[in-house]
């Protein structure tokens, strides 16, 4: 091990690449090495990169910059999905050491012992078709809330995804693994457990499982009072789930769908495998069980094709559809990406209104979310401080709140009325 020890990280992307991120960290600091903070002056940097948009990429990369200038003399390490894709974006960045595929990420302490700081990287990556190993990963760090990852991969290949590229196929591990990192998770205090992966209603395909199987599972771990699903895709949410999650006693009524497009023929040009009748069929499923659930969705707009009829359609469709908030997303283009062949480009100046829309829109139809639930009692994980003596917590169903703050609430679950909505647009709450 090197004298020096002092490890930063940064993470790029969705709560998966902070799970494993979080797993890598652990695994050091049981290795000698002390966590710092990214802006502080390591000895070790370490990037975990995102490549799902172009703005991904950026951000990846000046995250990468800003470690070189911080620390000339560090040793600079890039992994994850833009370094698995594109490890040479990363061997021209004068500084860097090493840039690891996602299959060597959690290899990072070996390869940290066997490299010296030299003017040229050491570059480990892998084929797609060799990302067949399943790490298990759970983020720590957050004292109430934790990420745990049951699933990874994709075998979706949708036209503008690089994802099943930069993981590889669907995979897991068995269920009763699952439920053990789980109980481990609980004997560290942690509340709520956030399911995470890349695909994660396609749990089960690699050990001949389900995913209805593991949140029958998880139901039963008395020592973990919240479970919440990160993200469902439309095809893979059954009557069958939906019913369960409405009679638990421990996963919470929010629902996260990558709806993507409101119009049939954009949801066939990506190659999604479901129309929009199914998505309104799910969101009057979860409405006719669960009144108070929040409903959020993704949106992509600007892919080629996509014109004026077609986002009108997305724009009527979420209109009418009783969600609570958006994701918008802009398309774009990805190399090694069907959708790059697509015609009809939309220009950048259209995207840029159109996601605006899209966002004002969410903006509106979370108020109106918020409004609806006002007056109403709900159970708040009290999570930390805020300003202004506040400290702010989440609902079952996802709703924001803040409360006065009292150290002893951090990681309680408490009784509290929600009364009204502040200027930062965050509902304040009453203990009861």
């Amino acid at each position: 091990m090197p004298n020096k020890n002092k490890i930063a990280f940064k993470t790029l992307g969705c709560k998966l690449n902070f799970a494993e991120t979080s797993a890598i960290a652990q695994s050091l600091s049981k290795n000698g090495y002390i966590r710092v903070p990214f802006t502080s002056k390591a000895d070790i940097y370490v990037i975990n990169t995102c490549t799902v948009t172009s703005t991904a990429d950026k951000k990846s990369r000046n995250a990468v910059y800003r470690a070189c200038r911080t620390n000339p003399e560090a040793l600079v390490i890039v992994t994850g999905c833009y370094a698995q894709i594109r490890p040479e974006a990363f061997t021209n960045i004068k500084g860097v050491d090493l840039v690891l595929g996602n299959n060597e990420k959690f290899n990072i302490a070996r390869h940290i012992r066997k490299i010296k700081k030299k003017s040229a990287p050491y570059v480990s990556t892998c084929e797609t078709k060799d990302l067949k190993i399943f790490s298990p990963s759970y983020s720590l760090g957050d004292r109430t809330r934790s990420f745990l990852k049951i699933q990874d991969g994709c075998d979706y290949y949708c036209a503008y995804c690089t994802i099943p590229v930069a993981r590889g196929p669907s995979r897991n591990m068995p269920v009763k693994e699952v439920v053990a990192q789980a109980e481990e998770i609980a004997a560290k205090g942690i509340k709520e457990i956030i399911l995470t992966g890349v695909n994660i209603g396609d749990f089960g395909r690699s050990t001949n499982e389900s995913f209805y199987d593991l949140i029958s599972a998880l139901e039963n771990i008395r020592s973990i009072p919240r479970f919440r699903i990160s993200s469902l895709e439309p095809d893979l949410i059954s009557d069958k789930v939906i019913k369960f999650i409405s009679r638990s006693e421990r996963f919470v009524p929010h629902f996260h769908i990558p709806l993507q497009s409101g119009a049939n023929k954009v949801l066939q040009m990506m190659g999604r495998r479901y129309k929009t009748s199914v998505f309104l069929h799910i969101i009057d499923k979860i409405r006719s069980l669960m009144s108070e659930a929040c409903i959020g969705a993704d949106i992509i707009t600007g892919l080629p094709g996509e014109g004026e009829k077609e986002f009108t359609e997305t724009y009527d469709l979420i209109n009418n559809a009783d969600i609570s908030y958006l994701h918008v997303f802009k398309y774009s283009e990805r190399d090694n990406t069907r959708a790059t062949d697509l015609k009809g480009k939309v220009k950048g100046s259209d995207k840029t209104e159109r996601s605006r829309l899209l966002k004002e829109f969410s903006e509106r139809k979370r108020r109106l979310f918020y409004e609806r639930n006002l007056g109403k009692e709900y159970k708040v994980l009290c999570e930390g401080r805020t300003r202004e003596g506040k400290m702010f917590g989440f609902t079952e169903n996802y709703i924001k709140v803040e409360i006065p703050f009292q150290k002893k609430l951090i990681n309680e679950i408490v009784q509290v009325r929600l009364d009204r909505i502040n200027e930062r647009g965050h509902v304040e709450g009453l203990i009861e």
